[in-house]
């Protein structure tokens, strides 16, 4: 089981593909929409490359399709005359998707946020598996292992609901900061002031239940503060409207009354 094909050009196409690269796999071929995209990734993988479906090289152990959530359905339909097995790299799509479609097939979900211009730690990020059958899982199982440390199965509803809470921890929060950097921006303050906060926020869970290390006006029920804010945004409804509505979930969800 040494022979992959990678589906996609993007984020976790990249950094999955270098982990796996270097875990010792022969990345055989990069299909994409883009030929530029898939051209560029195969290069750095030392693989050939199409934007062709039907040129999919059929020879491969392992298909990883690294697309957008909406495409892998249809992606799938496409995919002819395949004897590996086939995974999609997706939290929030059911494994079966490609029932009916192909005979042995899984997710390989890499639990992780990536961008292409930062190298992630395979080692530290968790692979979560599902399959079709129980040699399947074993195959997987073995590949995530080789570059990950923490491999775990997890069927589709549980993802489905890790996914969610990620887009909480993960997406949601890197929101905030993208508020914070235009309040700041716009009073002429730079960002640089509020990473060494961030980096201790993050820190803190680590090590404690994020219930436990909250803090802010709003946990304290320091009503001054939170109306004080509150005037200062005026000006500002969208942002208003998110400080309201996050400050009255923490008064009552987390505060101690």
């Amino acid at each position: 089981m040494k022979k992959i094909v990678i589906l996609g050009s993007g984020n976790v196409a990249t950094l999955l593909g270098g982990a796996l690269l270097e875990a010792g796999y022969d990345i055989l071929q990069i299909w994409s929409r883009n030929l530029k995209h898939a051209e560029v990734l195969a290069a750095s993988l030392h693989a050939r490359f199409t934007d062709d479906i039907n040129r999919i090289d059929s020879s491969a152990d392992l298909y990883l399709l690294s697309v957008s959530d909406d495409a892998i359905s249809s992606l799938s339909e496409r995919i002819q005359a395949i004897e590996g097995i086939i995974v999609h790299t997706s939290g929030s799509t059911s494994m079966n998707v490609f029932e009916n479609k192909f005979s042995k097939y899984g997710v390989f979900y890499p639990f992780q946020t990536f961008s292409k211009e930062r190298k992630v730690d395979f080692k530290q990020a968790p692979v979560l598996l599902e399959a079709s059958e129980p040699g399947v899982l074993a195959v997987l199982k073995s590949i995530a292992l080789s570059i990950s440390t923490i491999v775990l199965e997890c069927n589709s509803e549980q993802r489905k609901v890790l996914h969610i809470a990620a887009v909480f921890a993960c997406n949601f929060s890197n929101y905030m900061y993208i508020i914070a950097q235009k309040l700041l921006q716009e009073n002429r303050l730079d960002f640089n002031l509020l990473r060494p906060l961030i980096l201790e926020t993050a820190n803190k869970v680590q090590n404690f239940m994020p219930e436990d290390a909250q803090t802010g006006p709003a946990v304290r029920n320091d009503f001054a503060t939170v109306n004080s804010h509150i005037k200062q945004l005026e000006n500002r409804p969208d942002i208003l409207a998110v400080y309201q509505l996050l400050s009255d979930q923490i008064i009552s969800k987390v505060s101690k009354h």
